[in-house]
């Protein structure tokens, strides 16, 4: 194995012994819970009143029935995006960029009332990115905005999406307030027949259209269909309840704009949760409430924000102060953030992500090559990311000390288990505030909280009387790795033979070329992390995926002609090539067994898979070992082959498919 690039001291073997049994016997704490069973997302809700909590409340239904539809029954489009976030709109900014095609041949659909993705949805008071605003805003370069803080409000970043759209003239593209629910490949044509619902508001009735579409882009992003925990008695409680997801400023005061929360001043609030979302929001309800229960099952990963307003001057001078510095500052981020920077190499965004470097047991480094999977090696493996991390983890519970003046709620915030087991949170005042006379923390060891009266919420016994609990309790994602990408997008989607996505996976496990296409599938295209790679800046990633996709697009026409019709497919010999590839290096991974539950692990699901069959098709969805840098690298060498192995590009009868509106 080769060695771990490490500057921090060497740990005591005793110290590390211990802190591993204290690990252990936090996450069995939490696994002996029945995993992702304990979360019903809002959606599948039969109360009306839990399903409502996911309405959407931002949308304005009025303006938006008084738009011409840019979706007609049955037109014919060339290209057909799946999601209006960051995944979404880079993908059309790179075919009108490779003019592949212009805006008024690609139709951009999704749920929500305008641009953003998860960032169009999540306006909680507190919001924040937590990386940095210069790496993690897409197009910064191309658009020329500047970001006015280190690290973006919420409504900064979603006006950034909205940027995008209307530079690259996507507005009048895009259907929004609309689900998709099936997409088929129809053989005849060698088209794709779309079908999607409407919703046009409470006055209106839904209305459902088909279209069709050459290309099939799935850009769903994961984190927009807010789940809550399955508690007992949950519709029973008489105040009021909402997700962050879906912020309520009836009830809470204040606006998007205002985040003046007068309307807790004489309410007792419970906040469910204590991941990245609940360490925004904290602080301000606290800011407001007569009275804050903060409801903790597992405590949060803290590490300073170090926020900080933009200087226009520096900023020009020192981060872009280049052609090409926004992705050379992403990759440097990477090469961090993945342990592998170079020697002497200057770290660019220094932030808490950056000084974590056994992170990389989750993402991927390229500094450990493929891994002996003995179980011996694996051991030793593990073992040295355990001491990698320790001063890391270490720091952060004393800072916890430090900054938390009761030491019985100090010694219950302090987060057990390997940096790597949850996404980490950053705040400047999160820890702080449980130190002011307002605010409660009910830790539940673990369990969650027991039951919801009428009145509160009851754990470990004792009812807490509220007025008001909000969730912070996250998305419903896929359980593993090894959910396909319709399902992790909730449509269906039938290929040829008229098998489906599901049915494939479920049959062979995730089944891939580069982690974007598949066999069955033609001129189908998606986002996602398994037989890919994965790194806590997405939209790097996204951006990444959008030029690989246009450029395998592109290939196809150089190769048939610009009139032509191609059609491409990933071969099963190139998905096998590449799935042995992938699980080759699955070893890598044996750090992540035993994490206390988050949505890396599916909340626990994992570790309940015993058999080697199931084993084997979890491990096939795992990401690229060696990190982010070393895929880009991998994928830009195939590209540079020419030989597009693993690619089948044949052409269609007929002449090439223009927009038909």
């Amino acid at each position: 194995m080769a060695e771990i690039n490490n500057s921090v001291a060497k740990v005591s073997l005793e110290k590390l012994s211990a802190t591993r049994k204290k690990y252990e016997e936090e996450a069995k704490k939490r696994l002996s819970r029945d995993a992702s069973s304990k979360y019903l997302p809002l959606t599948d809700a039969e109360e009306s009143r839990i399903r409502s909590l996911g309405d959407d409340p931002w949308v304005d239904h009025e303006k938006l029935n008084q738009r011409p539809s840019p979706i007609k029954e049955n037109s014919t489009h060339r290209f057909f995006i799946l999601g209006a976030g960051f995944g979404g709109l880079q993908f059309a900014v790179r075919l009108i960029e490779s003019q592949l095609a212009t805006a008024d041949e690609i139709r951009i659909l999704d749920s929500a009332g305008g641009f953003g993705g998860t960032w169009y949805w999540n306006r909680y008071p507190g919001l924040h990115c937590d990386l940095e605003s210069y790496i993690y805003l897409p197009l910064l370069e191309e658009t020329g905005y500047v970001p006015s803080q280190k690290y973006a409000t919420g409504a900064e970043v979603r006006g950034q999406a909205e940027r995008i759209a209307s530079k690259w003239h996507l507005t009048d593209s895009t259907q929004f307030r609309s689900e998709v629910k099936r997409v088929e490949w129809d053989e005849n044509s060698k088209l794709w027949n779309v079908s999607f619902i409407e919703n046009r508001g409470p006055s209106s009735s839904p209305v459902e259209r088909r279209f069709r579409s050459q290309y099939v882009y799935l850009a769903a992003g994961g984190l927009t269909q807010p789940q809550v925990p399955r508690i007992p008695g949950l519709s029973s409680f008489s105040g009021s309840l909402f997700h962050t997801a879906r912020w309520n400023y009836e009830v809470s005061g204040g606006s998007q704009d205002d985040q003046t929360l007068t309307g807790l001043s004489d309410k007792r609030v419970a906040v469910i949760g204590t991941a990245a979302t609940a360490i925004g929001v904290i602080p301000e309800i606290a800011k407001y409430a007569k009275k804050l229960y903060v409801v903790q099952r597992t405590p949060a990963n803290v590490k300073p924000r170090n926020q900080r307003t933009t200087d226009l001057e520096d900023f020009k001078a020192s981060v872009a102060s280049t052609s090409g510095w926004q992705r050379e500052r992403q990759l440097n981020w990477n090469r961090f953030v993945t342990n592998s920077a170079k020697p002497g190499e200057k770290n660019l965004v220094a932030d808490g992500w950056t000084t974590m470097p056994a992170y990389s047991a989750l993402l991927g480094s390229p500094s450990h090559g493929i891994v002996d999977p003995s179980p011996e090696n694996l051991e030793k493996h593990v073992s040295a990311f355990h001491e990698l991390d320790l001063p890391t983890m270490e720091a952060v519970r004393a800072r916890v000390d430090k900054l938390v003046e009761d030491p019985n709620t100090s010694d219950k915030l302090k987060p057990w288990y390997p940096s790597w087991c949850k996404r980490p949170t950053f705040s400047d005042t999160y820890l702080q505030t449980f130190n002011e006379p307002n605010v409660e923390l009910v830790d539940t060891d673990g369990q969650g909280p027991s039951q919801i009266t009428e009145k509160g919420i009851v754990v470990g016994g004792e009812e807490y009387e509220v007025d008001v609990i909000v969730f912070s309790t996250g998305y419903q994602l896929s359980t593993t790795r090894a959910a396909s990408p319709s399902a992790k997008s909730k449509i269906t989607v039938v290929g040829r033979n008229g098998q489906s996505l599901d049915e494939k996976w479920l049959a062979n496990g995730v089944t891939t070329l580069h982690g974007y296409l598949t066999s069955g599938f033609p001129n189908l295209f998606f986002t996602g992390t398994s037989q890919a790679t994965a790194t806590g800046n997405n939209t790097f990633m996204l951006g990444f995926i959008a030029h690989h996709v246009a450029f395998i697009i592109s290939e196809a026409f150089a190769r048939l002609g610009s009139q032509s019709r191609p059609i491409i497919e990933a071969t099963k010999a190139g998905e096998e090539a590449h799935a042995k590839e992938v699980l080759r290096r699955a070893p890598f991974f044996s750090a992540l067994v035993g994490c206390t539950p988050s949505y890396f692990n599916g909340h626990g699901d994992a570790a309940a898979i015993n058999s080697e069959e199931q084993r084997l098709k979890r491990a096939r969805g795992s990401i690229w070992s060696e990190g982010a840098r070393s895929y880009i690298d991998y994928l830009e060498q195939w590209r540079s082959k020419g030989t597009l192995d693993g690619l089948s590009i044949i052409p269609a009868n007929g002449p090439q498919i223009r927009s038909n509106l």
